[in-house]
This record gives C-alpha cells, sequence and structure tokens, in this order.
C-alpha cells in the first residue's frame, strides 16, 4: 500500500518501539504501508493492525533488525507518518537505564517531564519561512500517561512520573555523567523520547512513554557496569511486560480527546501565513494546514 491511500481520518492509536510487538499475542495484522514524508523516509514500513479490534499503527523505532543508532533515527519523518496514517495518539515503548535507587530493573516508569543532552538532532518541523514555539512546559500529555500506568500497574512495579532524560549515546554515560544527572533530578535516562515528545507536540499528537528499565545506569557501584549480556535478559522481560500492557492499554484508550494536545499550535504560530514560502505550507499542511489558510 501507498502512502497516497493512506487514510487521515482513521482513529488510530500509534507504537512505536521496538520490534517485539511482532509477537504479541491478539495482534492482528492487516498490512504495511510505506509512507512517503517531505522529511524524508521513516525509519520503517509502518504495521497497519488491529489489537482487541482498535485500529493500531505500529513503527520500529530503529528499523526491523535494530539497524539505526539513536542519532540515525529520522524522528520528524516517524512523526509525520503517524499523522498521516490518521493517529492523533501515540504510545513510545522504551528501554531506558534507572538513576533511582527504588526504580529497579525491570520496573515500568510512566515519565512526564524530559531533561535533553542530544546534540543537534532535528526536532521541529517548522523552520524555512515558518516561526512555531510550541508550549512545552507539561511534555507528556497527562490522559494518556494516566491510562498507560493503570494497565502496567497488573504486570509490574510501576512509577508515576519523573524525569527521562535523553542522552546523545550511542555509548552509555561516564559515571560522572551518571553522578551528575542525578544531580539534577532525573529518574531515568535514554536516547529517543525527547525529539519524538517535541514533534508529536508540533503535530497535536498526544503523546506518553511506557520506560521499561534495563539496569542501573553506571553510578550504582553496588551493581556491575552496563553489560549486553544484562540488557538482553532485561529486554526479553521487559518485552513481554509492554505487550501485555499495550494490549491492554490500545482498546481503553478514548476515543475523544479531553486534553489541551489537540490544539497545541492555536497560538504558536508567529508567521502570518502570507509570509510563510508556498513549498514550506506544502510541507507543513499535514502537520498545520488548519492555522496557515
Amino acid at each position: 500500500m501507498s502512502s497516497n491511500s493512506a487514510s487521515q481520518e482513521k482513529d488510530r492509536v500509534g507504537i512505536i518501539g521496538g520490534s517485539g510487538l511482532y509477537e504479541m499475542e491478539g495482534l492482528e495484522v492487516e498490512e504495511q504501508v510505506d509512507v512517503e514524508t517531505p522529511f524524508g523516509q521513516p525509519s520503517d514500513s509502518y504495521t497497519l493492525c488491529n489489537i482487541e479490534e482498535r485500529e493500531a499503527a505500529f513503527l520500529p523505532r530503529h528499523g526491523q533488525g535494530h539497524r539505526l543508532l539513536p542519532g540515525e533515527v529520522n524522528y520528524r519523518a516517524n512523526i509525520y507518518g503517524f499523522k498521516k496514517l490518521g493517529v492523533d495518539r501515540l504510545i513510545a515503548v522504551s528501554a531506558v537505564g534507572s538513576l533511582h535507587e527504588d526504580i529497579h530493573p525491570c520496573d515500568v516508569v510512566i515519565p512526564d517531564q524530559f531533561i535533553d543532552r542530544t546534540k543537534g538532532r532535528a526536532d521541529t518541523f517548522f523552520g524555512d519561512g515558518a516561526v512555531a514555539h510550541i508550549s512545552f512546559a507539561e511534555p507528556i500529555c497527562q490522559e494518556m500517561a494516566d491510562v498507560l500506568a493503570e494497565k502496567a500497574e497488573d504486570e509490574a512495579t510501576v512509577h508515576r512520573g519523573g524525569t527521562y532524560l535523553c542522552m546523545e549515546g550511542p555509548a552509555f554515560s561516564t559515571k560522572a555523567e551518571s553522578h551528575m544527572y542525578r544531580s539534577w533530578g532525573a529518574h531515568i535516562i535514554g536516547m529517543t523520547n525527547l525529539q519524538e515528545a517535541k514533534l508529536a507536540r508540533e503535530a497535536e499528537m498526544c503523546y506518553a512513554t511506557l520506560a521499561l528499565v534495563t539496569d542501573y545506569d553506571c553510578w550504582h557501584e553496588s551493581e556491575e557496569d552496563v553489560s549486553v549480556e544484562v540488557l538482553l535478559e532485561n529486554l526479553k522481560k521487559n518485552a513481554a511486560t509492554s505487550q501485555a500492557v499495550l494490549r491492554a492499554v490500545v482498546p481503553t484508550v478514548p476515543e475523544r480527546r479531553s486534553c489541551e494536545c489537540g490544539s497545541a499550535l492555536e497560538n504558536a504560530i508567529l508567521t502570518p501565513p502570507d509570509r510563510i514560502p508556498d513549498e514550506t505550507k506544502d510541507k507543513l499542511d499535514i502537520i498545520a494546514g488548519k492555522y496557515l489558510e
């Protein structure tokens, strides 16, 4: 199926995460869709599917086979593709390290704040003659976060709220960095969700993170330094948890939104429409077309 036949009117729930979703019990795959975007190619094809009779769209963040580094992921294309497919609620499933003693490996965290330690990644749809400044004080959709937390509590120990520090990677932290992040009040550390959250807000999509803890970051003196073996073992456990949570969450996501995510651009675009180049308007049509007429 081509991107031209994909409908933006569908009320699909978007899921972005690891390829383990493909093994989810109760997942009915309809088709895979290649979506063209003015921002380049998404990480992979989108899988249109049903989860317990609710329509969903899934994208493996790093591509099938985990081929893309965090810094190589085309975040703009990924979020644009979801918007083009009619997704207005997006669940991000992510592996993270813990920066707190009481947040244990295989726990679940539903963060509500971010700190950005990435290096110049593209994280806005605007520019090229169009200026917008979204409100990002509360970067997570609380309505979505509450649904995720409620269902996750049936599967694991859940921590509601907390700060996700988004680092550049791909190497893990030094101990000095890890201690610094703890002193800043960060709770978990990952490499991907900050850009997704910003772009989802610009696209007026609800965004929430299901963060699954794989290990203590290297600050933890009683634990071995982060190793691939430990990560892989905990990733397997967390994959089963994420599948169970998604199977419970997706059918219960409200069809009508009561949050303010759907009007995030209402007062954010500063450039008058008649001063924005036509080429830029075309690129922004799916994202902000109703404000650029």
